[in-house]
């Protein structure tokens, strides 16, 4: 079964589109490949409630201003689905604009801090070992070390106070209601916000039509079976959305089609597992071994760290599923073998 894309057609730079009654598409640009960001400005009684807050530049900042000049009413919320820079790098100032009260989880908050400040595992030092010892360069490491913290250059400062939203939490918008549903595997606690009554999901970045979002390990949980569950989270979503939702997507255009797009992203990703498993077969490999299996193309500095990160979690996901075994030889690398039977189920 296929997408259907009912606007064809993206927002001009700074333009508002609606979507739904009450519900405003604005799509902001990005520097990196991935070029765009979409958030979604949702009418609130005589205000108004932005969702997500897009990079921060000069030239977002200067869009933001035209937008809120525009609007007919105060902005009161700032709902944050997760802790990426082009998510919440400008919260810290559309609050200050605004007088806007900031929205979102627990675990998101609290890492965006972790990462921003480099403590609790956190950071590019913890960042270079956990890579070392899953076979990268040291070229390639020298360059991470050097480069630093890429959230603190990106995020400029983060808010200290929020109100914090939970799974199955309700939040009223407008008189209607909106049921918070949580995610894992590409954050830590990644929000998505689900209007039965409209018919329409906010995903962020959990549910994408056109790409599958990263999901990393990060070097605070090394053994974290990140992948796993990131597709128990969409299992999760499948069952609570309605096949005809329209689902408005942080990147890519807004669609219908929920259950079409899990399903081809659980295909997607098993078939990146059948592949790692099958380069394992032969002799132990190690996850930088390992990228050119997974990607097929070349990569650059950026993004091999996200790489690095997806390739771990694919591994990781083949160890605790038993199709795969790890071991740490004498130079420290961790490698993979493929496992000649399965373990027998408990």
């Amino acid at each position: 079964m296929s997408l259907h894309y009912p606007f064809p057609e993206v927002p001009a730079a700074g333009e508002l589109r609606e979507v739904a009654p009450g519900i405003f598409w604005l799509r902001m640009p990005l520097p990196f490949q991935l070029n765009h960001i979409n958030l979604w400005l949702l009418r609130d009684g005589n205000g108004w409630c932005i969702v997500d807050t897009g990079f921060p530049d000069d030239g977002v900042r200067e869009t933001w201003r035209s937008i809120l000049q525009s609007l007919d009413g105060p902005v009161t919320r700032l709902v944050v689905t997760h802790f990426h820079p082009d998510h919440l790098g400008l919260a810290d100032w559309l609050l200050a604009e605004t007088g806007a009260a900031l929205w979102m989880t627990c675990g998101e908050f609290l890492t965006a801090h972790a990462v921003w400040n480099e403590v609790g595992g956190h950071g590019a030092r913890y960042m270079v070992e956990q890579f070392r010892q899953h076979g990268l360069g040291e070229e390639l490491l020298a360059k991470f070390a050097t480069r630093g913290s890429g959230y603190r250059r990106s995020v400029p400062g983060l808010p200290t106070y929020y109100h914090r939203l939970k799974q199955g939490d309700l939040l009223a918008v407008d008189g209607k209601v909106w049921r918070i549903l949580i995610g894992h595997g590409h954050s830590p606690e990644h929000m998505a916000l689900y209007c039965a009554e409209q018919g329409v999901l906010i995903s962020g970045d959990m549910l994408l039509p056109k790409i599958s979002t990263n999901v990393s390990v990060f070097a605070a949980t090394p053994d974290a079976d990140a992948l796993r569950w990131y597709l128990e989270s969409l299992d999760d979503m499948a069952r609570e959305i309605p096949e005809q939702t329209l689902v408005l997507p942080s990147h890519g255009l807004p669609f219908h089609g929920v259950q079409a797009r899990v399903g081809a992203l659980h295909a997607h990703h098993e078939e990146r597992l059948h592949a790692l498993e099958n380069s394992c077969d032969q002799a132990p490999q190690s996850a930088a071994g390992l990228l050119d299996v997974l990607f097929g193309r070349a990569l650059d500095t950026h993004q091999t760290m996200f790489a690095m990160g997806e390739a771990i979690a694919h591994l990781n996901y083949l160890e605790h599923a038993g199709r795969l075994s790890k071991t740490v030889d004498g130079d420290g690398i961790i490698r993979y073998s493929r496992l000649s039977s399965k373990p027998a189920a408990h």
